[in-house]
């Protein structure tokens, strides 16, 4: 008889599928449900989730230069001229600086992307639902494909099992129904239960899509709230979380932001998320790489392809692949960063979220 077959293959496909279900569901949970915030989403926040970890850096980078406390020369040296931070994200920048106070712009965007004080922005992204967890969203990646796999499973007993059916005894092809049906509509299900288990790409959430819709249109561009900042400056900040350092004016510091991000797309990994490439001798760093965010109204995308993690662009962030760093890193758990440093002094990075990441936006999709 067949139903012993048709049994377990329908506990496999039912146990996966369950499983898959419930991950994408605790994916999907928000922990603190609240309004989109619009335009008033502060610049740390806005540009983490347009950009990812690489992005959110970027930004204080930026912000430091157009204030005068930085200054970034055209062949990516950076020096700290005010050792007095605003905020802890600076802290970490000045203290990256070393006492000379002065280092490569690539080495400081790392630092500052991989502190503690970004990652949590990714954190307080996911709590109110614009973001998914990395680690929930590699979850919900994986067993959809178990899920998949036991599809094939299925597939395989079903086929096997139908074509030995011809060859049953007599007796037993009189006294019980022909196996196809059964497999087609076991099959059929795990085909809807995949259907309707996709967790996207996109660690950006559908209620973080709209916030960057609202965000991009209007009368004007966005402009954050900086305090002590001028017109001009929140509007450079603005454009800089949106659309990333291809949208900054200054060509100096243009070449110099881009420069690692340039060879990050020539020699990236993957397609996933926010952050590029890292050393990975800090702390553990969740958001880290992961995918592009889906097409947002318009058709257009809510930031760049993300292709790896923490240091290079992805997650939803631009600047990716590998770090300048001539010392051989090893990857953390959640750092999705792996590789060794080349001869040229290119630390590999493999993108994998929370780089999500997610790893990006991309340490960080």
């Amino acid at each position: 008889m067949w139903y012993t077959e048709f049994a377990a293959a329908t506990t496999l496909v039912v146990g996966t599928g369950l499983w898959t279900s419930v991950a994408l569901r605790r994916m999907r949970r928000v922990p603190k449900p609240q309004g989109l915030p619009g335009r008033a989403l502060p610049l740390p926040e806005g540009a983490f989730l347009a950009g990812g970890p690489a992005r959110a850096a970027e930004a204080v980078i930026v912000r430091m230069q157009r204030e005068g406390r930085l200054i970034v020369s055209r062949d990516g040296l950076a020096t700290v001229t005010d050792p007095a931070p605003k905020d802890p994200a600076e802290a970490v920048l000045i203290k990256a600086a070393g006492p000379g106070r002065q280092s490569e712009v690539d080495l400081l965007r790392r630092a500052v992307m991989r502190s503690p004080e970004i990652q949590r922005i990714g954190d307080r992204l996911a709590e109110r639902g614009l973001m998914r967890r990395p680690e929930l969203h590699r979850a919900a990646v994986r067993a959809r494909r178990f899920l998949q796999l036991s599809l094939l499973v299925a597939l395989i007993v079903g086929l096997a099992t139908g074509l030995g059916w011809p060859f049953r005894p007599a007796g037993e092809r009189a006294t019980s129904a022909p196996p196809f049906f059964a497999f087609l509509g076991l099959l059929l299900l795990g085909a809807v239960w995949l259907a309707t288990t996709r967790p996207g790409k996109s660690r950006v959430s559908p209620a973080g899509l709209r916030q960057l819709g609202l965000m991009k249109t209007g009368s004007s561009p966005w402009k954050p709230a900086v305090p002590g900042a001028d017109a001009d400056t929140t509007a450079a900040l603005g454009a800089l979380a949106l659309e990333g350092v291809e949208s900054l004016k200054d060509e100096d510091l243009r070449t110099a932001m881009r420069k690692r991000a340039r060879a990050s797309v020539g020699g990236g990994s993957g397609d996933s998320g926010y952050g590029g490439g890292l050393d990975a001798g800090a702390a553990a760093v969740a958001w880290c790489s992961s995918a592009t965010p889906d097409p947002g109204p318009g058709g257009s995308h809510h930031g760049s392809h993300h292709g790896s993690s923490c240091g290079s662009s992805s997650g939803c962030g631009s600047s990716s692949g590998h770090s300048s760093s001539s010392s051989h890193s090893s990857s953390s758990s959640h750092s999705c960063s792996s590789g060794h440093s080349s001869s040229s002094g290119h630390s590999c990075s493999s993108g994998h979220s929370s780089c999500g990441s997610s790893c990006g936006s991309s340490c960080g999709s």
